[in-house]
């Protein structure tokens, strides 16, 4: 889509990146990992889901790939020091062996993918018999509040903006639609959940200044608006958003998290 760039670790960090770690940390804990297992993350970004493995799961190893030379450079400088590689790669073409991990995991990255059914695919074949594969996508249409009042804002100002929407845009985000994803990859015993977290802002500021970094379809759509036409945005946003008594924003972010058992390359 037009003016989706997905590029400026520093600029996706205060977007939605603070809110992904809280995401990865209990995606992590759901899984109930073992120590020593062998893990690759599909569509690293900025490396808050292999952080959370680092930190939580006491890996033999982590593979980290994303197809973004940028994403991929910023979580090399995230995550120097631990048992860590990062590579640029695309989730279709993964550069493992087959059966080679324990755990493949994707953390906010499966609905911007060109071809998700190939990268799930990719991912059930790296991923050794009786291991998980597993990934977590933002509710957009629903339980993502930060973006879905920014598009309930500019829709009512503009009908075009829709074209944008993400919640209009990824049916894949949705628990039944990521089941049939896996199921059609062959995986097994497949568990879906939602994760909520708390993303409150503390002002009107640290709310809207992330949009203006140009990193997704959101901050793509609303630094391309005439100056006039973001001010106005910005005024409905700012007399439309709920606040607390000190001032701040209290907002949620839901993601649907799912995964599945591997039946092995051949089944």
């Amino acid at each position: 889509m037009p003016g989706e760039a997905w590029g400026s670790g520093d600029a996706y960090e205060p977007y939605v990146g603070r809110w992904s770690r809280l995401v990865a940390e209990r995606f992590v804990a759901w899984l109930g990992p073992a120590a020593g297992e062998r893990w690759l993350d599909v569509g690293c970004g900025t490396g808050a889901l292999a952080e959370a493995v680092l930190t939580a799961a006491r890996p033999a190893a982590v593979l980290a790939v994303d197809r973004s030379p940028a994403y991929a450079a910023h979580a090399a400088r995230r995550l120097a020091g631990g048992p860590v590689a990062v590579a640029v790669a695309d989730g279709a073409a993964l550069p493992v062996c087959d059966g080679s991990v324990d755990r493949v995991v994707s953390g906010l990255v499966l609905n911007f993918l060109p071809d998700p059914a190939g990268a799930m695919a990719a991912m059930r074949r790296a991923c050794r018999v009786g291991g998980l594969v597993a990934a977590y996508v933002w509710d957009y249409a629903d339980g993502m509040q930060p973006i879905r009042l920014f598009w309930e804002a500019a829709e009512a100002l503009d009908p075009a903006a829709a074209e944008l929407d993400e919640g209009r845009r990824f049916s894949l985000c949705h628990p039944d639609r990521l089941a049939e994803l896996l199921a059609a990859a062959g995986l097994t015993e497949i568990e879906s959940v939602p994760i909520t977290v708390p993303t409150r802002f503390r002002d009107f500021d640290d709310y809207w200044r992330p949009f203006l970094g140009g990193q997704g379809p959101a901050p793509g759509y609303c630094v391309r608006l005439a100056d006039d036409d973001r001010q106005r945005l910005r005024e409905r946003l700012r007399s439309t958003l709920p606040r607390a008594g000190d001032g701040s924003i209290p907002l949620s972010a839901r993601a649907w998290a799912i995964r599945g058992t591997s039946r092995g390359v051949g089944g």
